[in-house]
């Protein structure tokens, strides 16, 4: 409705017929698009990069307040262009192999053996102590025992 009404579908501009608050929002977007035709921007300064220029400079040359600062300053302002690379293969390599550590912990790609085998020692803990219940229960009751 703002740039081409006669792109709008008939429903819609029925509803903008019958809506008094649409009508008043699309009345105030016209006005202020009215009104950003109407401002121009200002013209730059001639002297504004030779100003950004020498203020980088002394960022630049200022000695840094603390370790950290001094260590930011040396990969961001540094001349050691060649760190920044060094330091994107150090992180990509940490990345691998924090990944493929991961990977070696949680064995997706192995079939679950581990719960099999504690199953199978827990049924023969279970069967060794039902031969010791049973030996227990013999001596218990054996007439020639002499409690």
């Amino acid at each position: 409705m703002l740039l081409d009404p006669g792109a709008v579908p008939a429903k819609v501009q029925a509803h903008f017929a019958e809506c008094d608050g649409c009508r008043q929002q699309l009345a105030e977007l016209r006005a202020t698009l009215a009104l950003l035709d109407t401002w121009e921007a200002p013209e730059p300064n001639p002297y504004f990069m030779t100003r950004l220029d020498a203020r980088l400079r002394e960022e630049r040359a200022a000695a840094p307040a603390g370790w950290f600062a001094r260590l930011r300053a040396r990969f961001v302002y540094g001349p050691s262009m060649h760190v920044r690379p060094l330091a994107a293969m150090a992180l990509s390599v940490l990345l691998l192999l924090g990944g493929g550590t991961y990977l070696g912990v949680t064995n997706g790609d192995q079939p679950a053996a581990q719960p099999v085998q504690a199953v199978v020692h827990d049924l023969q803990t279970l069967d060794s102590n039902a031969q010791l219940l049973d030996q227990m229960e013999a001596l218990s009751s054996n007439p020639d025992n002499g409690n």
